[in-house]
């Protein structure tokens, strides 16, 4: 076959999730996803790291402050791909191509039209969030600064993650990767070439950042559209008509996003109280545990195609069996990672030139705390589950139940208890409480469902 042929020959779209080892789907394409996803989060990590090298407390506490913030964007766009993933996965599964078509094209739509709204309120309201987060002073100007230039970035950012999700339900993963890959390439470029080079600093990273979420647009929408064909046209009264299939995933799927970044502000704000050096060690641990954890991340929008398409097709047994093989994987993963966590506890913080107070934090959590991931883990795996068969508000409800029931009392008694420290303490209980009842809840769907 040509390379011309290759390129516009649309590939199969049949359920390719509906046979096969379970295993091996969920090794592909968590892998592939968590590739993808961890190229987002090393982008903040790697601003952090070249921001480090300046010496400033005050810009890596802005980078936490600012990145709190940011991360909404990511989450709303995570939570819209999930039903753009969750729609598409359920009509192949089902044989309905068209409609899966159709699906696609109106939730990017979706996405790309609220990633542009939220800019535009983020960018009017800028100090006053800022300011809700504890930052005051040059870190709140610091902060605004990265903030304003980064929204530019937003929809292109959001618009990607949705195409990504689109192609992973069709199961070329392969393409998503190389989308989100991009992210990671071309920041990692760019940052050091605007931050010194041109000595930009801080706004330097975060138009880097928009330049990288530039190039992961394009490529995600030339996967789908160009070498798929998967983007029906756009016909705005479809749109119309298919906003509730959309919004009824979207709308429990977004609140369910949007309880980790609501948890990541609680914690910058309790830990504010503290002064810089504690908001820059619990900004260097939110921009570490997911590049160590991508895999993990990955795993609801990974495992989501694999458990619509059985779904679709009827197939119980293999939806459990999803469940199960993705939890097994999940606690292998976690272990493995916490093991070269705890061997390198005491040279993490020297990568980001921090010291003290900072440095102890950030070698407590990588000693003792990040083992919780296995938990939180199983609440991804749990919440794929619900989101793909028909239960996406249940996903709500244990997310924002870690997010408030399962932090926010636990972090005012952590730092009762043992101040700084203590706070990061409270801050991972609640993913061991709900990590455990989400697992117990999906299994109990799935059987009740296969039962019906």
């Amino acid at each position: 076959m040509s390379s011309d042929t290759a390129v516009t020959a649309p590939i199969d779209m049949s359920a390719r999730f509906v046979s096969g080892s379970i295993m091996r789907h969920v090794v592909v394409m968590t892998f592939t996803g968590a590739i993808g996803l961890m190229a987002l989060f090393l982008v903040d990590l790697a601003d952090l790291f070249f921001l480090s090298l300046l010496n400033r407390t005050e810009i890596t506490a802005a980078i936490g402050f600012a990145g709190t913030i940011a991360f909404i964007n990511l989450s709303l766009s995570i939570g819209l791909g999930i039903a753009a993933a969750a729609l598409v996965a359920r009509n192949l599964g089902a044989g309905n191509t068209q409609t899966a078509r159709r699906f696609a094209t109106n939730a990017v739509a979706v996405v790309l039209a609220v990633s542009i709204l939220l800019s535009a309120l983020i960018g009017l309201f800028a100090d006053e969030l800022l300011g809700m987060l504890g930052a005051d002073g040059e870190a709140q100007a610091l902060g605004r600064v990265y903030l304003l230039t980064l929204i530019a970035g937003f929809p292109l950012l959001a618009g990607a993650i949705s195409c990504n999700f689109c192609l992973r339900a069709v199961g070329d993963a392969r393409r998503a990767m190389h989308a989100t890959l991009a992210v990671a390439v071309v920041n990692i470029v760019l940052d050091p070439l605007f931050i010194f080079g041109l000595g930009m600093g801080i706004q330097g990273a975060a138009l880097a950042s928009v330049f990288a979420h530039l190039a992961s647009f394009c490529i995600a929408v030339y996967g789908l559209h160009f070498v798929h064909r998967f983007l029906a046209p756009f016909d705005f009264f479809r749109l119309v008509g298919d906003l509730k299939a959309i919004l009824a995933i979207a709308g429990p799927a977004v609140l369910t996003q949007l309880a980790t970044p609501f948890a990541i502000a609680y914690l910058t704000r309790a830990s504010a109280e503290y002064g810089d050096p504690v908001v820059a060690a619990v900004a260097i641990i939110n921009r570490l545990t997911p590049v160590a954890f991508g895999v993990i991340f990955s795993l609801s929008g990974a495992v989501g195609p694999i458990i619509g398409q059985n779904f679709g097709a009827g197939e119980y047994a293999r939806v459990r069996r999803t469940l199960t093989d993705s939890l097994l994987f999940s606690l292998i993963y976690t272990l493995s990672t916490v093991l070269v966590l705890l061997v390198l506890r005491n040279q993490v913080p020297a990568w980001f030139l921090v010291e003290g107070h900072t440095a102890q934090l950030v070698t407590f959590y990588c000693t003792w705390l990040a083992v919780t991931w296995a938990f939180a883990g199983a609440q991804f795996v749990a919440q794929a589950a619900f989101n793909n068969l028909g239960r996406a508000h249940w996903s709500t409800f244990f997310n924002w139940g870690r997010a408030t029931l399962g932090t926010i009392p636990f972090i005012h008694l952590g730092a009762w208890w043992a101040d700084a420290t203590g706070i990061i303490i409270g801050s991972v209980i609640g993913a061991v409480l709900f990590g455990i009842a989400a697992t117990i809840a999906a299994y109990r769907l799935v059987n009740r469902l296969s039962h019906e």
